[in-house]
């Protein structure tokens, strides 16, 4: 139950990305503030915070900032689209995972994780080819994607030697800071009317921060103590289709999408399960074989 309502709350990022009329690059900034600060309150006063070199909470701060531009991209390709389109992109996170993982774990490529990268792409190359006035959206939210990809694959380094707490407080500061030194450039080329947000924007801001990072991350890792890592991994390939059917009953973004989105996600969606079935095969022929 803790991991299925982390996965919705992931899901439901995509809908506040809509509710706030914030521009993408403030949305995120204040999303990593609140965040950051909660963080910091709550490891201090739980002491699960660990004491970390000048270079490693370098480190993970710079790939804070990484995890910040995928969030900014993502957001950018919900305001420039809409919420299924921010969604329905990420299902791309497969293909760039399966290139960028090998390269940088210096390991062969998987061609079967190579070929179901490759067939999601497809699927929003079909929304891309029926569906022109989403172009833009659906740029934005590739890029964001492999943003997606590429942070949690270096991250995975640091979490050999640091706890996932400090980990998660370091990457959320680490975001806000490097965040706030480009904010200056970044708002001289996207001018806004107003750098406060709204009451409404500032309380959906509160929703966002604390319980779709701060919570989510603490039901996660409570699942995680309870469950494999194989089950919390693949339970989150359900975020896209939570937050799709939010959007659908919340937005009625179901009646603004044509056929070639439909047919586009239908392709993703046999992607996701067809990995699921291949995953789950695979995990259970390690469990099998001798001195596994």
């Amino acid at each position: 139950m803790q991991l299925h309502i982390a996965v919705l709350l992931a899901g439901f990022t995509g809908i506040l990305g809509e509710l706030i009329t914030l521009n993408e690059g403030l949305l995120v900034w204040y999303r990593l503030m609140i965040a950051a600060v909660t963080l910091w309150i709550l490891m201090w006063l739980t002491g699960k915070l660990q004491r970390l070199s000048f270079k490693e909470a370098l480190k993970i701060s710079g790939i804070g900032f990484l995890s910040a531009l995928h969030w900014v991209f993502f957001y950018a390709s919900i305001k420039y689209g809409n919420v299924s389109i921010g969604l329905v992109c990420l299902s791309a996170v497969g293909f760039f995972s399966a290139i960028l993982e090998p390269l940088l774990n210096r390991v062969p490529i998987k061609k079967t994780e190579l070929i179901l990268g490759i067939c999601s792409v497809f699927g929003i190359y079909l929304i891309f080819h029926f569906d022109a006035q989403y172009k833009l959206g659906i740029i934005l939210g590739f890029i964001s994607s492999f943003f997606a990809a590429l942070f949690p694959i270096l991250l995975k380094f640091s979490m050999k030697r640091v706890n996932m707490q400090t980990v998660l407080t370091w990457q959320m500061t680490g975001g806000f800071i490097t965040l706030s030194l480009v904010m200056p450039f970044y708002l001289r080329l996207f001018p806004v009317t107003t750098l406060l947000p709204s009451l409404g924007d500032f309380l959906w801001l509160l929703v966002l921060a604390w319980l779709c990072s701060v919570v989510a991350f603490q039901f996660s890792m409570s699942a995680l103590r309870k469950l494999s890592a194989f089950t919390v991994s693949l339970s989150y390939n359900l975020e896209p289709l939570y937050g799709i059917l939010m959007a659908f009953i919340i937005l009625k973004e179901n009646k603004s999408l044509n056929n070639g989105f439909y047919l586009g996600f239908t392709i993703i969606s046999l992607t996701l399960i067809l990995h699921a079935v291949i995953l789950k095969r695979t995990n259970r022929k390690a469990i099998e074989e001798p001195g596994s």
